[in-house]
């Protein structure tokens, strides 16, 4: 209006209603929404009952996305924020785009990380587990099995860096990485896993001389990704002129269709070794005549036959690791002793019975049971945790020798954290210092061949012997006490202390074997070891003194337990 003093303008101000309640929705609209209602109102519970202030709205808003990406949801976000629906009764309602995965996709990739194009030079289009692989090898639904997030669900950082790392585990893939790609609806997001697979075959051959083989060639080969289906196949086999000898394998880690992540193993095979039982390398070794009835030879055993294995984890969510594993199993063997010429030789030199049957051959068919609990911390380098494994198997009295016998054994090792030395430092949740525990046991009830018998003494029993110079016994219990340490990042060192007895069985044993060769029966090592870090995993080099003054080397890969 219009005044002496010029021209008086009147704002008429409406406020804000008060804010009621924060609601949200999200889209799509199907399904269940992530966020739960009390952590909205938790956010804006300080502007509840005043004027809407759209300054600490919009804070609110950015709080709200920002417990999204904490979570790990880092699709998720509030759309429109500029734009919020204030209604009259002080209620305001927000929009949420939670990230929802429309499909999952596998496309493949080639060794510079580019996707595989077509003879025309056009990129292939990323597959469904539907489909047969186009410009790769492995099928698509063995990838996306191992991907927890299914379509529908609301993809989360944190799940599916364990689904890519699940997916790498696999073995047969250089790289697995991810990308997106728009979903037909605005506010879902297609997930797409490209990967680099890697050469999953090998083959590998040789030749030579031996006295325990005479001239032999000898092939392998190694599949890990047969048929795409990630199916494992190893062969192996040795020519020679004294034996033939192929060791057949057939994996396949995860049944097609099974919600259980079932796991078989079928194998067939001809082995032959020189038992512990009868010494390796040593005076007192057990020895059997050769052809000429006047030279002598360390008996062979050698073992022709099958068998199949199932295994599967105890547990309601395939992708979760498991407390327990369970595995049943069947094998057929034929065994039989022989000399280095290949005939077959029942007793040794001195008349003692190397075999259960009287004519050399027997026939062992057993159903295997086996449990194993693992909490270890890390399966390669545990400083944490415990593992226990329990087995029994039951042979079935048919064939030669008409074979009834049970074995049980139990093993557990328990790993222990410690800081006692500071060569290293060492991140905080990255310590490798452990004092590492292992007590184990087994027994043989029924009949026993001789070459069933547990030995004790070498690199994977009682250091500072040599292999199965403690003794050979129906029953035997064993225990090691190891403290591992870093003394530089590619190096570390233990120190150890093994221990174990056959608890007076030695003469329970066909042809007393360990009584024959002068065995204790049980026998303590102790002494310091290496340990070098190498692609193939940790290499092992022991030196070890026993209770009887001497020493001995020890080589091997891997931790000991």
């Amino acid at each position: 209006m219009d005044t002496p003093l010029g021209v008086r303008i009147t704002f008429l101000v409406t406020p804000n209603p008060v804010l009621r309640e924060v609601a949200v929705d999200t889209l799509p609209t199907e399904g269940e929404r992530i966020l739960p209602q009390e952590v909205v109102d938790k956010i804006f519970t300080e502007q509840y009952g005043k004027i809407i202030n759209l300054r600490d709205l919009q804070q609110g808003i950015i709080e709200l996305n920002e417990w999204y990406k904490e979570q790990g949801y880092d699709l998720a976000q509030v759309v429109n924020a500029e734009q919020v629906q204030i209604n009259d009764d002080g209620t305001v309602k927000l929009i949420v785009a939670e990230g929802v995965i429309q499909d999952i996709l596998v496309r493949y990739l080639d060794e510079e990380g580019e996707p595989v194009v077509d003879e025309q030079g056009n990129e292939l289009p990323p597959q469904s587990d539907k489909e047969e692989p186009i410009g790769g090898r492995t099928r698509p639904f063995i990838i996306t099995r191992e991907i927890q997030l299914k379509p529908g669900d609301v993809f989360n950082r944190s799940t599916v860096q364990r689904d890519l790392q699940r997916v790498f585990g696999l073995g047969i893939f250089d790289d697995v990485r991810l990308s997106f790609a728009p979903g037909d609806d605005p506010s879902k997001v297609v997930m797409v896993v490209d990967v680099i697979e890697k050469k999953s075959g090998s083959f590998a051959a040789g030749g030579g001389f031996s006295s325990a083989n005479g001239f032999f060639g000898s092939a392998s080969y190694q599949q890990q990704n047969l048929g795409g289906n990630n199916h494992i196949l190893g062969a192996e086999f040795q020519l020679g002129t004294r034996a033939l000898l192929f060791d057949l394998s057939f994996t396949d880690p995860w049944i097609a269709g099974d919600p259980n992540r079932t796991s078989y193993t079928a194998n067939v095979f001809r082995r032959r070794s020189i038992s512990l039982v009868y010494g390796v390398n040593d005076d007192n070794d057990i020895r059997v005549f050769e052809d000429d009835g006047v030279n002598t030879d360390r008996p062979r055993v050698v073992r022709t036959g099958g068998g199949i294995r199932f295994s599967r984890p105890i547990a309601d969510n395939p992708y979760v690791r498991p407390d327990w594993r369970l595995s049943l199993g069947t094998q057929f063997q034929t065994i039989a002793i022989k000399n280095g010429d290949g005939d077959i030789t029942p007793r040794s030199t001195t008349g003692e019975q190397l075999s259960f049957s009287d004519d050399g051959t027997d026939d062992l068919i057993t159903l295997q049971l086996g449990a194993v609990r693992d909490r270890r911390n890390n399966l390669l380098r545990p400083t944490q945790g415990s593992l226990l494994r329990l087995s029994t198997e039951q042979s079935v009295p048919v064939g030669g020798g008409s074979i009834l016998m049970n074995r049980i054994r139990a093993n557990y090792n328990y790993y222990i954290p410690v800081e006692l030395t500071n060569f290293v430092q060492e991140e905080e949740g990255n310590k490798s210092q452990t004092i590492a525990l292992n007590i184990q046991g087994g027994t043989v009830l029924g009949d026993l061949p001789p070459y069933e018998a547990f030995s004790l003494g070498g690199s994977e029993s009682i250091r500072g012997y040599e292999s199965g110079e403690v003794g050979s016994g129906r029953t035997y219990i064993q225990g090691t006490v190891e403290y591992r340490f870093p003394i530089f990042n590619f190096l570390g060192a233990v120190l150890f202390v093994d221990a174990g007895t056959t608890l007076g069985t030695d003469d329970e044993v066909p042809g007393d074997p360990s009584v024959v060769r002068g065995l204790a029966g049980e026998g303590i090592g102790y002494g310091v070891g290496a340990r070098i870090q190498s692609p193939l995993g940790p290499i092992r080099i022991d030196f070890g003194w026993n209770d009887e003054g001497d020493n001995q080397f020890h080589f091997g890969i891997g931790e000991r337990f």
